[in-house]
């Protein structure tokens, strides 16, 4: 970790710390300058753009559907969360009903991109904290979860496979099955995560009492996710404003009313059992059907058409080369991702690719409650003030 001290003229008790622009508990690149007198943190100043991507304005030169790969590296975290946003907002331009079939894939593989989230997410925060096991077990999670997107998408990190109109192909025979063996698995797991944390004097007390934010203060730096609800606001996307058929699923949503870094925690934990519940629905209640929406001009069509018909070679000509032609307008679509409101707005001028596509990116807003976490607290306790927000750069330098 670079670090320079500086020392500040006239106040000689005070120093002024860079810490960064490298640090492991960031997921990225992010600086922060930190006033100090003695061990205490006076004020600190986070400095960012480090890892500045242009996402945002590669939009504008890509038609809508190649701009779905560029979602899924905003957040390599939630890729297919990142997918789905964006999908969501096309489809609203377009007035595009998808299947229920489709739909409900979709809620199945966002929550489990939400539980292999939030396990980086406890890993990488546990061993910041010095709880090594925790990292190795959950990332060893992970890895069912990654096995299950490979075999239904072809691909373990950047998964993309959701279209605009739904999915880009029926999952594989048997995807099921694996799926299945995790849901029964997991639980005992999350059990094991408690088991070396929850009551763990050493964890609490880097945990309890620090990076504290009151729900008023949360509201006004615009937090979402299980940053907000650590503080205790009841504000879950998929129950206030249902999309993918989420309000057809009976499931919680986990607050806590402390507001430090151990609520978040146990906010995040419960979060992935909450999960898992909607997982078990979407298994058990599937739907048959298409995965795709019965719209030629803007649906790839099945490779099998392809080669018994002139129209469907044609029409995956045009819209592979050309792309489709949504009407004028403008739409915003937000979802609840593992980090919390993560918003697309499009705006169409009636070509191909879009004329602005802004992103409401839940890392970036919740990184502005970072000073107020961290100011007045002791320099060891900083980390776990980063680490408790759940930040990804990617998302950050759009």
């Amino acid at each position: 970790m670079p670090v320079t001290l500086e020392k500040i003229p006239g106040k000689e008790e005070r120093v002024i710390l860079s810490m960064g622009p490298q640090h492991p508990s960031t997921h990225g690149v992010l600086r922060l300058v930190l006033d100090l007198e003695g061990e205490t943190v006076v004020r600190a100043i986070f400095d960012i753009g480090y890892l500045h991507t242009g996402f945002e304005k590669s939009f504008e030169s890509k038609t809508y559907s190649q701009g779905i790969t560029l979602t899924d590296r905003m957040d390599y975290l939630a890729p297919l969360s990142n997918n789905l946003g964006f999908c969501l907002a096309a489809e609203k331009l377009l007035e595009l009903e998808i299947p229920p079939r489709a739909q409900w894939i979709r809620v199945l593989l966002t929550e489990l991109t939400r539980i292999q989230s939030h396990l980086v997410w406890l890993g990488t925060h546990a061993i910041d904290l010095g709880a090594m096991s925790v990292f190795l077990y959950c990332f060893r999670e992970r890895e069912d979860i990654l096995h299950i997107f490979e075999a239904v998408s072809g691909q373990r990190m950047m998964t993309s496979y959701f279209r605009i109109g739904g999915l880009a192909l029926e999952p594989p025979l048997g995807w099921l099955k694996a799926i299945v063996k995790f849901v029964k698995m997991f639980p005992g797991r999350i059990d094991e995560y408690e088991a070396l944390l929850t009551r763990n004097p050493i964890w609490l007390r880097r945990t309890q009492g620090i990076g504290t934010i009151s729900a008023q203060d949360a509201i006004a730096f615009g937090l979402s996710g299980a940053s907000l609800r650590g503080s205790g606001p009841d504000w879950d996307l998929r129950k206030r404003q249902p999309y993918s058929s989420y309000e057809k699923f009976d499931f919680e949503v986990p607050t806590r009313r402390e507001g430090d870094v151990y609520a978040r925690y146990l906010v995040r934990i419960e979060e992935m059992r909450q999960s898992l519940r909607i997982v078990q629905q979407a298994i058990d209640g599937l739907p048959e059907g298409p995965v795709k929406a019965n719209a030629p001009h803007i649906v790839l069509p099945d490779r099998e058409s392809m080669k018994t018909s002139i129209e469907a070679l044609i029409y995956h000509f045009k819209i592979v080369t050309e792309g489709f032609h949504p009407p004028v307008g403008e739409v915003y679509q937000a979802i609840e991702s593992p980090r919390g409101e993560l918003g697309f707005y499009l705006v169409s001028d009636g070509s191909p690719k879009p004329f602005r596509c802004h992103v409401r990116a839940p890392s970036f807003a919740n990184l502005q409650a970072l000073p107020k976490l961290i100011e007045g607290r002791m320099i060891a306790d900083v980390v776990a003030c980063i680490g408790t927000i759940d930040i990804v750069l990617g998302e950050v330098d759009r």
